[in-house]
């Protein structure tokens, strides 16, 4: 039985959410190790958001079953009105799971998404915008260069070459700076970075005076939401790894255009802190050390101890964070 009259009747407005929804995905499950810094590293990706896009939007922050001291700083960010949606799931769905949830919940026209280890630059949005709102057909736009998987862009390049608008050209017109920042960031020996980018070619495309480069990827991009919603859910049997390219898959075999723009506008951090990332924090050198970054005795690089150590550790992992 109700007593008395809901107060919230008497409200004459409800707010509507915002065009753009950033949708960030987390996973922290504690803060030593791997994770040593990634805490840190998420702040920088979520303050850079904020601090770096001078359009409205709100932020989606999804997280995959962290531990205690994630959930308290995403708790309190969101008090303080840096999160607006934040999901706090009890069991580490995977990343493609998590899509198939946070992309459904977000509001937004636009879903504009980032891992968690992602750094933007000023000016992102508009640069990832006037690609995504000119080019016809797009699935999704990554504002950063990088040597994508051909087969993923088949599509775009099938386009490219058949509209007579289009301007289809090749050659290597990402410079050498920013391809070896972005592969050497992912843990790539310098001399491998070296020899891909003098194999690399990039497909560069002009539509209507707006240049694209021919690829995306999955770690960062903005999509319309209608357009995601086509290839959800995505189907996937492990939390990372191949299945997160089912994305990219979907997109390009449903003949959607995968691109990203000419120039660096997001950095991937991966799980320590780029010196850029813990000056904008306000961070000396000596704060964000850890153990994680030392590269530990040259014994434990044999491959043969490497293999045992890395097995023992993943046993260890799984024992006490089996819901992740």
């Amino acid at each position: 039985m109700r007593v008395g009259q809901n107060p919230a009747k008497s409200l004459t407005q409800a707010p509507k959410p915002r065009r753009i929804t950033a949708v960030l995905l987390t996973y922290v499950p504690y803060l030593s190790g791997y994770y040593a810094q990634s805490l840190e590293v998420f702040r920088a990706t979520l303050e850079s958001l904020w601090q770096h896009t001078a359009e409205d939007l709100d932020v989606l922050v999804f997280d995959n079953a962290s531990g205690p001291e994630m959930r308290a700083y995403l708790r309190q960010a969101q008090r303080a009105g840096r999160i607006q949606y934040l999901i706090l799931s009890q069991r580490n769905m995977g990343v493609v799971g998590a899509w198939n949830i946070a992309f459904q919940a977000a509001p937004g026209e636009i879903i504009a998404y980032a891992d968690g280890d992602v750094f933007f630059r000023p000016g992102w949005l508009p640069a990832a915008l006037r690609i995504l709102e000119t080019f016809p057909r797009v699935g999704m736009v990554t504002a950063r260069p990088f040597a994508a998987e051909p087969s993923l862009w088949s599509a775009t390049r099938a386009w490219a070459e058949q509209d007579p608008e289009a301007h289809a050209e090749w050659g290597r017109f990402v410079p050498w700076e920013v391809f070896r920042d972005f592969n050497v960031g992912l843990g790539q020996p310098e001399a491998q970075v070296r020899a891909a980018y003098e194999q690399a070619r990039f497909l560069r495309i002009t539509y209507r005076g707006v240049t694209a480069l021919a690829g995306a990827s999955h770690w960062q991009f903005v999509a319309y939401k209608r357009v995601l919603q086509t290839v959800l859910p995505l189907d996937y049997t492990r939390p990372m790894g191949s299945d997160v390219r089912n994305l990219d898959r979907a997109l390009n075999q449903r003949g959607y255009l995968r691109l990203m723009t000419p120039e660096p506008w997001v950095d991937h951090m991966g799980n320590t802190l780029p010196p850029d990332a813990r000056a904008f924090l306000g961070q000396t050198p000596a704060a964000s050390r850890s153990a994680a970054a030392a590269p530990g005795p040259r014994w434990a690089h044999w491959p043969p101890v490497r293999k045992v150590l890395l097995a023992v550790y993943h046993r260890i992992f799984r024992l006490y964070h089996r819901g992740g």
